[in-house]
Formats: C-alpha cells, structure tokens, sequence
C-alpha cells in the first residue's frame, strides 16, 4: 500500500491534490454532523455562529479559506512541497464548507434542510467524483499516454480531433439532461458516446426543443424515466439523507422567519383594509354632503314650506289636473256623439235620386212671394190670391 501511494501519489506529483481530496472528504463529514447536532439542538454541542442577530453561515468561512488557501498555494515556490500541500489542504477544506451551501448561494436563500438544499449534496458528490478521477491518473477529455507532441505528426491531430469531439459529446450529454453521465463522461469518453446517442430526459432542454409532446422518443423517455430513472434517483436520495440528513424538514429558524414573513403580510393587509374603509367612508360623507346641498338649494328655491307639505300640494295639482282632463275629454266626446247622431238624422231625410224635392222654400228659409206682372194673370202657386179690387176677387 505504501509503495503504491509512493508510486502514484508522491512520485507522480499529486501529493497537494491528495490532501485537497482528503481535507475536502473530512471537512464535509465533519461539517454535516455538526449541524446536524445544532439542528437537534443537543445541549453538550455547539450552537449557530452569530452577530448579535446575525447568523454567519459556515460558508463565509469557507470563501476566507479558500482565499488564503489559493493564494498561498500560488506564492509558495514549487520547491516546498509541505507548504504547497498545507495550502491545498486549507483549500480543500474551505471548499468543502462553500460546497456544503451550494444551494444558499445559488436560490440567494437559506434553503439548507428543504428539498431544494440537496443541490448542495450533489455539488459535493459531482467535486469529489471529479477529484477522485483526477486522484487516479485519468485524464479529462483524454486518452491515458496520449499527449500532444511539438510537431506536426499526427498524434496532434488525433489528439485535437478527439478533443473536439469529446467536447461536443459532453455538451449534447448535459443538454439532454445526464450530468452525471456528462461529468463522468469527460473523464470516460465512452459514457458520453453513449449519452449523446440516448433519448434525452423529459424536462430537458434537448427534449423540449427537439421532441414533441406525442412523438414517439418522448413517450419513450417518459416511460424510460419511470421505469429506471426514479428508482436511481430514490437511492441517491436515500445515500444523501443517510449522509447528511433530512432535507424535507423545515428548521425552526426557516419557521420563525416564515411566521414573521406571515405576520407582517397580515399587517400589511389590515393596514390595507383599513386605508380603503377610510376612502369608502369619505366617499360616503362627499355624496352625503352633495345630496344636503342639492335639498338646501332645492328648498331655498321653493321656500321654507315643509317638504311633506310641498309633496302634498303636488299630489292636490296633479289630481286636479287629472279631474280637468277628464272633464274635457267627456264634453269632447259628448260634442262628437250629437254631431254623429245630427248627421246620422239628415242622411234618414234626404230624398231619393227618383223623388223631387216639394216645391217651396227649403227648412230653414223664408218665403218670398214672387214678383208679379201688373198686367199680366196672377201666379198659379200655393199663395194666397191677391185682390185687385175691393170685394172682387182675381180669376
């Protein structure tokens, strides 16, 4: 065991790489039984790092050792392994603890023990995955003994195309959804093959682009995802939470905080509540004065006569003026059935067209004795005779 490490730690120059991956490793066990401890709330353990009532994640901690660590690393002179492996140590132990908040830095929320806090877990999983790859010798997007020459030959070639190629398989692989096999894939070229081959994941980019609702690939990758993909998912879970705890658990912080965020909404609705009950009553007060003084102009201009008073003469004025109306109406038709009945009258008396009219004066004129000749016979009409001389009477 010794000679081995010897041979491919020390030897091959990954002793610094080596103590990143060991100080990362116990850093995060270390870390979440920690806060698993606080989160129990045991008495004999530590409690939450805080200001007065600020609370100082552990990954403030973390970004000030990855920067000590970094820049030591780079002023320590290559010759001083110990020192170069000490700052890849502080590093990786600083890492570990931005790492294990992955999840807060990228929600900008404090998301540690919700479902969304196990990105933070995957995050530490993908890192030491990566690290343990690089542990042994294998190369990202490479051949093991393959590297590119000074020249021109063609193993520069081989070694750009496949290159291109491997980079061209890991970016289809991760639009399609497979991190893992993408990530892993760059240290393993044959997984990516066989990742940009497969039908993507439902939800993906490469799936929502490519495949339709009803196409037959993406029946087939749901039923892929059902069938194989969420029992593998499951188990990770199961590992994650074995690991590192429940993430579906809201703590009593992430609580109080959501009772204050509730309280404060219902401040804000009663305060809001209680502006448009003031408007709706001001409203009410301007249309009650408008109305009194409509009624005070109304009554200035008509007197000082009660109003039941004036609402009683206007029912007298209409009534009478009802009673007018009928009374006219009544002589009117009164007026018209004696016409129609004179009428009716005349029409009985008038003469046939072979009957002639009775000679004298129409109904209605007067009598006129017609002229007579002095000479001449007297008129044969219905007259009386008229004496021309006393005691003698005209033939």
């Amino acid at each position: 065991m010794i000679e081995m490490f010897d041979e491919r730690i020390v030897e091959a120059g990954r002793l610094p790489l080596f103590g990143f991956f060991v100080a990362f490793l116990v850093t995060f066990v270390l870390t979440r039984v920690n806060v698993r401890l606080i989160r129990a709330n045991v008495r004999w353990w530590f409690r939450n790092v805080t200001a007065g009532d600020l609370h100082i994640h552990h990954v403030v901690f973390g970004v000030v050792l990855m920067l000590l660590g970094g820049v030591g690393s780079l002023a320590v002179p290559d010759a001083y392994v110990g020192l170069n492996v000490a700052a890849a140590v502080v590093f990786g132990t600083g890492s570990a603890l931005v790492l294990d908040e992955f999840a807060l830095i990228l929600h900008l929320s404090d998301v540690y023990w919700t479902e969304k806090g196990r990105a933070s877990v995957d995050a530490v999983f993908v890192a030491i995955a990566v690290t343990g790859l690089l542990l042994l010798g294998i190369r990202p997007l490479g051949y093991e003994g393959i590297a590119p020459d000074p020249g021109t030959g063609i193993l520069t070639r081989v070694y750009v195309a496949s290159l291109v190629v491997n980079l061209v398989f890991a970016v289809i692989t991760l639009l399609k959804g497979k991190i893992w096999t993408g990530l892993i894939g760059l240290f393993v070229p044959a997984l990516l093959i066989v990742g940009a081959v497969r039908v993507a994941r439902p939800g993906s980019p490469w799936s929502r682009w490519r495949y339709g609702p009803d196409s037959r690939k993406y029946q087939r990758a749901v039923r892929r995802e059902r069938l194989f993909r969420r029992p593998l998912i499951q188990a990770k879970i199961w590992v994650q939470e074995f690991i590192a705890g429940r993430h579906d658990l809201i703590p009593p912080e992430l609580l109080q905080r959501r009772t204050e965020a509730a309280e404060r909404a219902r401040r804000r609705l009663a305060r809001a509540e209680r502006k448009a009950a003031a408007r709706a009553e001001r409203r009410v007060g301007r249309r009650s004065e408008r109305r009194a003084a409509r009624r005070a102009a109304t009554d200035g201009e008509r007197g000082t006569v009660p109003r039941a008073q004036r609402t009683a003469a206007k029912w007298a004025e209409r009534r009478a003026e009802a009673r007018t109306r009928r009374r006219t109406l009544s002589r009117t038709r009164g007026r018209a059935a004696s016409s129609a009945r004179t009428r009716a009258a005349s029409r009985r008396r008038r003469p046939g067209p072979e009957e002639e009219p009775p000679p004298g004066p129409r109904p209605g004129e007067r009598s006129r004795p017609e002229p007579r000749d002095p000479a001449g016979p007297a008129p044969l009409s219905g007259t009386a005779p008229v004496r021309d001389e006393p005691g003698r009477a005209s033939p």
